[in-house]
């Protein structure tokens, strides 16, 4: 598993006790309900990173192909 994917189940971890009324502590923070949208911000971001990786192991391919119809 990569950086980006361990930050990502951590980020979904602490996004799902939140929603489940717990506080988290999370990088030396302790985040609640109140932080959801901060939590969610970092998801995306560590999502967005996964998703790179995933990209870049696919020689660049993105997993779908364009195809122009004339």
């Amino acid at each position: 598993m990569t950086r980006a994917q361990q930050m990502l189940e951590k980020y979904l971890e602490a996004e799902a006790a939140v929603l489940e009324g717990r506080s988290v502590t999370f990088g030396g923070r302790t985040l609640t309900m109140a932080d959801l949208n901060q939590i969610r911000d970092g998801r995306k971001e560590w999502e967005r990173r996964v998703a790179i990786e995933a990209t870049a192991t696919h020689g660049g391919r993105a997993g779908y192909s364009l195809a122009t119809f004339e």
